[in-house]
């Protein structure tokens, strides 16, 4: 039996992200995965593992000091702390030598006081917010380095000679099914239908939904997900054709995006992460639905071919109309096609044959 440690850089959740979809994809593997400190109710941290899947538990590390700069010596006690606790737990459940699967680059910092074969850094997303010096040490030690886009793999390579671009996914059987019901808070609507799907952030902008949804009065623009407190908010409630549903369970997300009929995507103002792809892309793609989506100022586009890519405001606006017009079935299925081919089913596969090329599993 192959044994991995995971070192994760989100909780484990019923939204899962990135790592945990990976994780759980993975086949013939036993794995631990390590959610990261945080302070939360119940001391999680001193309960036994969670048994989620058959191979596969979870722990949740205990909360340290986060940052080195002021207390250097109580940051680096912290961190041995946090390896001795990965360590007793290797040992409970007689994992040895196990691949190491770090997801962030904190985990650097645990490295001389756990044993492992190997060593897996995939980087996710932008850590800008980090210490350089932690995501290049880590880099540097790894044996692979997965990178989420493009971008990434060109800042991480010159730290090391073997990254390969893992893009992110999405569960195409789940988002590709059609024999669904319009939710009841959709049946009401007659013409055409605008969504997104996704947490509406504080500094997600909101600038381009609010042209369309004025410039597009006879659709209806439909917003699923959470939502936080945003400048653009008060003006897209005033609006008669804009509604907000708030977060769905993930099962029922499926039925929102088959009735819309065109996908949208909007951009966080303070992101840093560039060309990664959300996965909410790939989800679109399962549909075959046209998508416009916003892009960074400079951004190469990575499916020119299937995206109504925009770089305003008013592009986007112009671009909405232009998808809905969309006739035929060849961007359709080109769409499906990359979602297939985008499913965390075959990004796991490209993991696992990565990793055995490098004799590692």
């Amino acid at each position: 039996m192959k044994h991995l440690v995971c070192l994760s850089d989100t909780p484990w959740s019923s939204v899962p992200a990135r790592t945990q979809q990976l994780m759980t994809r993975l086949k013939d593997v036993h794995i631990l995965y390590f959610e990261p400190p945080a302070r939360r109710k119940g001391c999680p941290w001193k309960k036994p593992a969670r048994r989620v899947r058959p191979g596969l538990l979870v722990y949740s590390l205990p909360p340290v000091l986060d940052g080195e700069g002021e207390h250097p010596l109580l940051f680096r006690l912290g961190q041995r702390k946090l390896a001795r606790y990965v360590e007793k737990a290797m040992l409970r459940h007689r994992v040895q030598d196990p691949v190491l699967w770090c997801a962030i680059p904190t985990a650097v910092h645990l490295l001389d006081g756990l044993p492992r074969q190997g060593l897996v850094y995939d980087c996710g997303r932008d850590w800008s917010s980090l210490p350089d010096q932690w995501e290049s040490e880590l880099a540097l030690a790894a044996d692979v380095v997965f990178a989420a886009s493009p971008e990434l793999c060109d800042h991480i390579g010159p730290c090391n000679d073997n990254v390969a671009l893992l893009p992110n996914g999405a569960n195409y059987t789940m988002f590709a099914r059609e024999d669904l019901e319009t939710p009841p808070a959709l049946r009401d609507i007659s013409g055409p239908v605008l969504g997104y799907e996704g947490t509406i952030w504080r500094d997600l902008d909101l600038e381009p939904l609010l042209r369309a949804a004025r410039e597009h009065p006879a659709a209806t623009f439909v917003l699923v997900g959470r939502v936080e407190r945003n400048p653009h908010l008060r003006a897209l409630e005033r609006l008669p054709n804009v509604r907000f549903l708030g977060r769905k369970p993930l099962v029922e997300l499926p039925e929102y995006l088959n009735r819309f009929d065109v996908c949208l995507n909007l951009l966080r103002t303070g992101s840093m992460d560039g060309d990664i792809l959300p996965p909410r892309i790939f989800e679109y793609f399962a549909t075959g639905k046209p998508v416009v989506s916003m892009l960074q100022p400079g951004q190469v586009e990575q499916f020119p071919d299937v995206i109504y890519g925009a770089h305003t405001s008013a592009e986007f606006s112009q671009l909405c109309t232009s998808a809905l017009a969309e006739r035929g079935s060849w961007a359709r299925d080109r769409r499906r096609s990359y979602g297939q081919i985008g499913s965390w089913s075959n990004r796991a596969r490209e993991v696992e044959r990565i990793l055995e090329s490098i004799g590692l599993f």
